[in-house]
């Protein structure tokens, strides 16, 4: 799947996001015009027993990440861009058995937010399950996460 620069990108970030790892999340699609990833549909995602009906919280993560790496589409060079809000608004349950799609672009970057919008959906991309807007802050290309990440920004706020 690692056909472009941008792909490999995209893989190797989700790659890295353990949460990720245990939905099965995979990059679907990205290019200039946003990115897509799927959650494959799984008993693990289930909120209520009784119905299949996939947990908010399940959403909630696919969506986070989908708008989160949407920043990789519209920056030229990797930055670490941490969620300042996130809003979903949700249309309808996700049918039992089927893997979610989550698309998300970036529709303004300034010098330290990108305004992000999304949605997820099953089988019609106009027929969502809930859409998004969100907001991630710029902290710079010189900026790495990692297990120290939040060490190397207290040492640099002098806390």
């Amino acid at each position: 799947m690692s056909d472009t620069p941008l792909i490999a990108m995209a893989e190797r970030f989700l790659s890295a996001l353990k949460h990720c790892q245990v939905l099965q999340m995979r990059v679907h699609h990205a290019d200039a015009s946003g990115m897509t990833l799927v959650m494959p549909w799984s008993p693990m995602i289930v909120g209520n027993p009784q119905t299949g009906a996939v947990h908010g919280g399940a959403l909630t993560t696919l969506m986070d990440t989908t708008c989160g790496m949407a920043t990789l589409c519209a920056l030229e060079q990797f930055e670490v861009c941490p969620t300042l809000d996130l809003r979903i608004d949700y249309m309808h349950p996700a049918e039992p058995g089927k893997a979610i799609h989550g698309h998300a672009y970036c529709y303004r970057v300034t010098r330290d937010v990108i305004f992000t919008r999304g949605t997820a959906y099953q089988d019609d991309p106009e027929q969502p399950i809930c859409q998004v807007v969100g907001t991630f802050m710029r902290l710079g290309q010189e900026v790495k996460g990692g297990i120290r990440f939040g060490n190397s920004l207290k040492k640099e706020q002098g806390v």
